[in-house]
């Protein structure tokens, strides 16, 4: 038996956001990240909404980017003291992952980190608080998925926490906060959006319910997102629902290892952090030569070429999407190899064997379309840090 899990309720369109003087309750705790929220007057114009529902709303502000452990820890203790039956997080991908860990330990207290980190192990939620999740990017989608990805700082490794639990309740998909992204944030949100529609699709959990959503996001990505970039308002609102629908779709068909080491090597060197969707844009074209010497997988990669137009055999059709996605990602300003971002050889090699060890174990890992051990994932991180063929 298959599950497929969604937000109960998904409002969007311009201006949804006004969605929130409908909720019912006593008492929200607003998570939010940096200040762009705030800027804009997004944050004034949800508080607005929320007393005219009769809501109390406290903010829990300043989430960084990639958001850590302590941070979770701090959300959770301030949702303790306050009691809140609704957790709202509007922003980026960052407070909205941190606030799905922080209703986990405001809801249970004593339940460890180490446990959360076991996928699909999370107790059942719901006994204090709903949620409501309010993306202001177009790519992690994670206002309609069962993930989160929490940093431990301390150890340099990102963990992908999993579990239905964690999917929203309420997801207010509102163009107008995508409006305000900078050009680089569009372009890495952009194709994360890519990865995780392309990797639902050859992921081994790919079902009818999610090839339709992955096959749609793809082609919304191909046809919408360079004009989002330059700056197309209408395409910026195709590419916010199109995020919505990859994150649908591998929600339950779940991802593959593109994912695995963009987490394990996101805050791993000391030459700067490489941002998520970067790092996913970067490693997808190794990641389709490394899975399609499977059969079954290289014929889904043609298929996905397919939808965007590109034809011929199926090895064929394998190269013109790797192709493809090259030529974006020099488009958008993304490099295509680590040693072009600039990860330092000396230390790339001193802590490859480790990251690729992490990646191996990663929860992303299970549902590639083709086995990796360490070995072979030290070889393709080579590969990328290079430039070279994926040969074996």
């Amino acid at each position: 038996m298959s599950r497929f899990t969604l937000p109960r309720d998904l409002y969007y369109g311009a201006d949804s956001l006004a969605e929130l003087k409908n909720l019912k309750g006593k008492k929200a705790i607003l998570v939010l990240g940096g200040g762009s929220m705030k800027k804009f007057g997004f944050v004034d114009k949800a508080l607005s909404y929320l007393k005219e529902a009769g809501i109390e709303t406290i903010l829990f502000d300043n989430v960084e980017p990639d958001p850590s452990v302590e941070t979770v820890m701090k959300g959770a203790e301030a949702m303790r003291e306050f009691e809140p039956d609704w957790i709202i997080s509007m922003g980026g991908g960052s407070p909205i992952d941190a606030a799905k860990a922080m209703w986990a330990f405001y809801e249970y207290p004593e339940v460890t980190f180490e446990d959360l980190c076991i996928p699909f192990n999370f107790p059942s939620l719901r006994t204090k608080a709903k949620f409501c999740a309010i993306p202001s990017t177009s790519g992690t989608a994670t206002e309609v998925t069962a993930f989160s990805v929490i940093t431990d700082y301390a150890k340099g490794i990102k963990y992908p926490l999993a579990d239905f639990n964690i999917t929203p309740d309420v997801a207010i998909v509102d163009p107008t906060l995508a409006e305000t992204m900078p050009k680089s944030l569009t372009a890495y949100t952009g194709m994360d959006a890519l990865t995780h529609a392309v990797e639902a699709y050859v992921s081994t959990l790919n079902s009818v319910f999610t090839d339709p959503l992955a096959i749609k996001a793809i082609q919304i990505v191909n046809s919408d997102l360079l004009k989002s970039y330059n700056g197309d308002m209408k395409s910026r609102e195709v590419m916010h629902y199109g995020q919505c629908l990859a994150g649908m779709a591998f929600s339950n068909a779940l991802l593959g290892i593109v994912h695995s080491m963009a987490h394990k090597t996101g805050a791993a060197f000391s030459t700067g952090h490489i941002t998520h969707g970067l790092a996913n844009a970067m490693y997808l074209p190794y990641v389709i030569q490394y899975n399609a010497k499977v059969e079954t997988a290289a014929i889904r990669y043609a298929e996905i070429a397919n939808s965007i137009g590109i034809t011929g055999t199926v090895a064929e059709c394998v190269t013109g999407l790797r192709k493809k996605i090259v030529e974006m990602n020099h488009t958008l300003g993304i490099p295509n190899t680590l040693k072009e971002f600039g990860i330092v050889e000396s230390e790339f090699k001193e802590k490859i064997a480790a990251i690729s060890e992490n990646a191996v174990n990663d929860a992303c890992t299970g549902s590639n379309p083709r086995p990796i051990d360490p070995s072979l994932m030290e070889k393709l991180f080579t590969c990328i840090y290079y430039g070279t063929e994926v040969e074996f």
